[in-house]
C-alpha cells in the first residue's frame, strides 16, 4: 500500500511545487531612464512595444521588444494536506481523515522550461510558459487507530513517488524604472498535466523584485542584481483515478492487507484491554474516548475491506482518490543576478530561501526587435 499513499502526496509536489518558479522575474532588461536628453533617441524602429517612440523620446533606454529563453530550475518544498478520500473500481471514496497520520511531506521539481516573451507596453511584458518537469513526492506517513490510552499503528508509508509531465501557462510583468533601479511585479498562472491527474493542476505565481542595473564597458553590458519574494498559491482540491497496479503488484497487495487485518486485531484487544481495566465511573467519563476508537477501528477494517476486494477483482481493477492541500510555506525570499553581455544575449540565476521552500534558476536569454 505504499505507493498508493504516495501517488495521493506527490500531487502536492507539482508545485507546484514549484513548477513555475522558472517564471519568478520578467523576461527583460529593465527599462532605466537615458543620460540622453529627451528627444534625442532617433525614430523609435519596431512595432512593440506600443508607445516606444515615445518612451524613447521620454529618455528610455528600451529592451529589444520580443525575446525568448531556456531556463533550468530545481526546487523543494514542504507540503501539508488533509480531507484524504479512496475509493476502489469507482464505488463511493471512503474519507480517511483521522486514520493518516503524515509526519513529513517534501516535493522536488525539476526541469527545463522555454519562455517566449513581448513588451506590449513600456511598462508591460507578457509571456507564455511551457516546460517539461520531473516530480517525485517523499513522504514520510503511517495509518494509524486510536485504542483509548494510545495509538495503534496499522500500517506506515517512508517512500517515494516520481512522475513526469508537461507544464503551461502565461503571465505578465507590470515594471518601472530610473535610474538603474527598477520594480517588477511579476505575476503568473500555469497548469500542470500529469498522468495522475483528472485534470491539470494549477497554480498562481506573486514575485515583486526590486533591483539595481550596473552598466559596464560601452553601456550595452550590465550587471544586475536584486532581493524580493516569492508567494506560491496552488489549488487545493486534486482528483485522480489510476489503475491498481501502478500501486502495488498483486502478488504484495493481499499480503499488506493480511498484515493490516492482523494490526486492527491487535488495536481491538489494545482498546478491551484499556476499556475494561476502568471502573465503571471512569468508563462514564470515557465513554466518548471509547466510542471514536471503535468507530476508528470500523473505519480502517472498511478500508481493508473495500482494498481486498479490489485485489481480487484482479488487473482491471482502479483506484480513485481526492485531497486538499497546500504549500507548508506561500512566501520565500529570493536573490538574484542577471550578466547583460549585450542587448541580445542575458545569463541570469536565482536562489529562493528562507522557508520550507527552496528553489534555484539557472538561464539564458536571447532578445530581438519586432
Amino acid at each position: 500500500m505504499n505507493k498508493l499513499f504516495s501517488i495521493l502526496f506527490f500531487v502536492l509536489g507539482i508545485l507546484h511545487s514549484g513548477i513555475s518558479h522558472a517564471q519568478v522575474f520578467s523576461n527583460k532588461t529593465e527599462i532605466k531612464k537615458d543620460t540622453a536628453a529627451p528627444g534625442t533617441g532617433g525614430k523609435y524602429p519596431y512595432l512593440l512595444p506600443i508607445w516606444g517612440q515615445k518612451a524613447r523620446d521620454a529618455g528610455f533606454d528600451l529592451p529589444y521588444s520580443a525575446g525568448i529563453s531556456m531556463q533550468y530550475l530545481t526546487s523543494t518544498s514542504g507540503l501539508l494536506i488533509d480531507n484524504i478520500s479512496v475509493g476502489f473500481n469507482n464505488n463511493p471514496m471512503q474519507n480517511l481523515d483521522g486514520l493518516i497520520n503524515v509526519n513529513s511531506a517534501q516535493a522536488t521539481v525539476s526541469g527545463v522550461n522555454i519562455r517566449p516573451d513581448i513588451w506590449v507596453l513600456p511598462f508591460l511584458n507578457v509571456y507564455g510558459i511551457l516546460s517539461k518537469v520531473n516530480t517525485s513526492t517523499a513522504i514520510n506517513a503511517s495509518l494509524n487507530v486510536p485504542t483509548g490510552g494510545g495509538n495503534t499503528e496499522i500500517m506506515s508509508f517512508n517512500t517515494k513517488a516520481e512522475f513526469s509531465g508537461v507544464n503551461y501557462g502565461f503571465g505578465l510583468t507590470p515594471t518601472m524604472g530610473v535610474k538603474g533601479y527598477w520594480l517588477a511585479m511579476d505575476m503568473n498562472m500555469t497548469w500542470t498535466d500529469l498522468p495522475a491527474l483528472e485534470k491539470p493542476a494549477f497554480a498562481f505565481v506573486f514575485g515583486p523584485r526590486l533591483g539595481k542595473s550596473f552598466k559596464l564597458n560601452n553601456g550595452h553590458s550590465a550587471l544586475n542584481f536584486w532581493v524580493g519574494g516569492f508567494r506560491l498559491k496552488i489549488n487545493s482540491a486534486t482528483n485522480g483515478n489510476i489503475p491498481l497496479s501502478d500501486v502495488l503488484p498483486f502478488d504484495q497487495f493481499q499480503s499488506r492487507i493480511d498484515n493490516g487485518y492482523t494490526n486492527l486485531e491487535t488495536a481491538q484487544t489494545n482498546l478491551d484491554t484499556w476499556w475494561n481495566g476502568l471502573s465503571g465511573a471512569e468508563q462514564a467519563l470515557y465513554q466518548g474516548v471509547y466510542d471514536k476508537s471503535e468507530m476508528a477501528i470500523g473505519r480502517a477494517h472498511e478500508f481493508l475491506n473495500n482494498a481486498s476486494i479490489a485485489a481480487d477483482n484482479g488487473s482491471n481493477s482502479t483506484v480513485q482518490y481526492s485531497l486538499a492541500k497546500r504549500q507548508k510555506d506561500m512566501w520565500n525570499f529570493v536573490v538574484g543576478t542577471q550578466y547583460q553581455i549585450n542587448k541580445h544575449w542575458m545569463l541570469r540565476a536565482e536562489y529562493g530561501f528562507l522557508s520550507s521552500r527552496v528553489h534555484f534558476i539557472g538561464g539564458l536569454q536571447y532578445r530581438f526587435g519586432l
